[in-house]
């Protein structure tokens, strides 16, 4: 190499210098396009392996050599907290609402939005998860995991293709989006990845417990508590297969054992509600189950059609069943189609049988425990609290306000809203958000239940439908994608 006539630098003398930095350069260039690259399909992983990239630090600390603070969310988890209230504070009153955006994904989306710094985070039934712009819906990034089930090769099922179907959970200690893909073999494999690129961090293999995974399904939403990732099983859709409910608690870094929980019984007992786990104040989980086996007197009560108290270690600590257990499990009348909602000290659970049972939340009691019950509605989703008050998704009545409390042994069914209008809702603004099946969005009177406003949304909702809020917008997954509607 010749300096050029007239340089500044004569290159005789520089030219070793000159190279070292140049490699040097090229260097972190090549390491920066490997660590922080947009959507990566990953390899696969053997069974109860995971691989970590980018391994975390000590307490699940951020990725190690990252200075960058994690995005802030506003919306990190199914109902926006690990309660489950779907109540948000930081929300206008509603105006006129229309759509805003709609955005066209290469699936479903089942979940409830995550909304964390200025994107919004959904994962479809493709297996793809998604970062879109809160205020235009334009995609940010977008990372493939796999490749999802076909419902022709399901032995039952309504989800065609089946891949993810649980609400996705983000850890704001680490920056970390989880989520839980179904691919190819019916394998259900934890992923964990950046908020900031999609750039995949943690991936752990999932045997479901109860060793059927090709009839198990993954709807619920997950949760984030205590260092772990909590995921809940149930069958697919039909009860077809040996199936059994059951909940995995799996390291957040990817490694180490994995605990669990499965429902003694011989097949069923799903644990489907789509809010997920429940966390009480006091630190432990309360899930709902469906029908399972023992459906005749004289049998054993398996603690199908309960609601289940447990540990972060995922140990039995209580339970509370209807005294009517056995013939809710031979008509498919169970308390499973709702997750329990805690209000204050009370956990209320209303399931397909239509009646609303109430007991103290640490102290569920047992079969027939409960201190109070009432005619409510056949509830389907997830319910929202606030304080005393419980707004549950009733799928013939439209969404129905109970007062609860436990002192006084009473259940009072406050109001009802439009009979459509029967999704899990979320509160905030001074109004009940709910959609419905046909595809629109009702703001409610927190009072009386009377519409404030609606729109009509332009697109078709999956089953369980469900609203995120924040600032000015309401967010929806679609049987396409995302909407957006302002005047929130």
């Amino acid at each position: 190499m010749r300096a050029k006539r007239g340089s500044a630098w004569p290159i005789r003398g520089w030219a070793r210098p000159l190279r070292i930095i140049c490699f040097a350069l090229l260097a972190a260039v090549a390491a920066a396009g490997c660590t922080a690259g947009g959507p990566t399909q990953p390899s696969a992983t053997g069974a109860g392996t995971s691989r970590t990239l980018g391994a975390p630090g000590k307490g699940g600390s951020p990725v190690s050599g990252s200075t960058a603070a994690a995005p802030v969310a506003v919306w990190p988890t199914f109902g926006r907290d690990t309660a489950r209230t779907g109540g948000t504070p930081r929300l206008h009153r509603p105006g006129r609402l229309s759509v805003a955006w709609r955005a066209r994904l290469d699936g479903a989306v089942y979940g409830q939005p995550l909304l964390i710094g200025n994107l919004v985070v959904v994962a479809t039934e493709h297996d793809t998860v998604y970062a879109l712009s809160t205020v235009s819906g334009k995609v940010a990034w977008h990372t493939h995991v796999g490749t999802p089930v076909p419902r022709d090769v399901l032995p039952c099922g309504n989800i065609d293709p089946l891949g993810i179907t649980g609400t996705p959970a983000y850890d704001p200690s680490t920056g970390i989006v989880y989520a839980v893909a179904e691919t190819t073999g019916y394998r259900h494999t934890l992923f964990g990845l950046s908020a900031t690129n999609g750039a995949i961090k943690v991936e752990r293999y999932i045997p479901t417990p109860d060793g059927q995974q090709r009839y198990d399904q993954q709807r619920p939403a997950l949760t984030v508590a205590g260092g772990r990732v909590y995921v809940a099983f149930g069958g697919l859709a039909g009860d077809c297969g040996p199936s059994r409910g059951s909940v995995v608690g799996v390291p957040a870094t990817g490694r180490g054992p994995i605990v669990s929980y499965v429902v003694p019984t011989s097949r069923e007992a799903g644990i489907w509600a789509p809010g997920g786990p429940v966390l009480g104040p006091d630190g432990s989980f309360y899930v709902s189950t469906g029908n399972g086996a023992a459906d005749r007197s004289g049998l054993a009560y398996d603690r199908s059609d309960s609601v289940t108290r447990l540990t972060l270690g995922l140990r039995v600590l209580g339970f509370f069943a209807p005294a009517t257990w056995a013939d809710d499990n031979a008509h498919d009348l169970d308390l499973g189609s709702t997750q329990p909602a805690l209000a204050g000290n009370a956990a209320f659970a209303v399931g397909k049988r239509g009646v609303g049972y109430l007991a103290p939340a640490g102290a569920l009691g047992g079969i027939g425990g409960n201190v109070a019950e009432a005619p409510v509605c056949k509830a389907f989703g997830t319910a929202a609290v606030h304080l005393s008050t419980v707004y549950e998704p009733c799928t013939d009545d439209g969404l129905t306000a109970v007062s609860v409390n436990v002192a006084t042994k009473q259940i009072r069914i406050l109001w009802r809203g439009p009979a459509g209008a029967h999704g899990s809702p979320s509160i905030g603004g001074g109004a009940i958000w709910v959609p419905d099946s046909r595809g629109r969005l009702y703001a409610l009177s927190p009072v009386n239940g009377s519409v404030l406003q609606s729109v009509s949304l332009g697109v078709t909702m999956p089953r369980f439908s469900s609203v995120s809020l924040s600032g000015s917008r309401a967010y929806l997954g679609t049987l396409t994608g995302v909407v957006a509607v302002a005047g929130a």
